[in-house]
């Protein structure tokens, strides 16, 4: 399967969403929470985030890519693009770092953060 390199845009838009600490934590929720994605109100109880506020880290999450959302009879349930995250890892590898050094370090963050 052959994946689209992101845009430089799409890297600024994607960096941005997450350079915010709600929209972080909202991400990071999500990419634990696996593909079947969470209702809008469990990520809201999980992370103490008001609805209203939610809603609006969810939009710019959705904006820039790195989140979907599908409806589940009355219920929002968002889950991570992990397409679109690896995209940006893969970006950040390929253009910062080369590929070479931080790969050991970025597999195991990414180990902390699934686990």
């Amino acid at each position: 399967m052959e994946t689209t390199r992101p845009s430089p845009e799409t890297i600024v838009a994607a960096l941005a969403a997450l350079a915010q600490e709600h929209r972080l934590a909202v991400f990071r929720a999500l990419v634990q929470a696996g593909p079947e994605g969470m209702a809008a109100g469990a990520i809201a109880e999980r992370l103490g985030v008001p609805a209203s506020s939610l809603s609006f880290h969810l939009a710019q999450l959705r904006h820039a890519g790195l989140i979907t959302q599908r409806r589940e009879g009355r219920s929002l349930i968002y889950a991570a693009d992990y397409a679109a995250m690896n995209g940006l890892v893969g970006y950040l590898m390929e253009n910062c770092c080369g590929g070479a050094g931080c790969v050991d370090t970025l597999s195991d963050t990414l180990e902390r953060i699934a686990s």
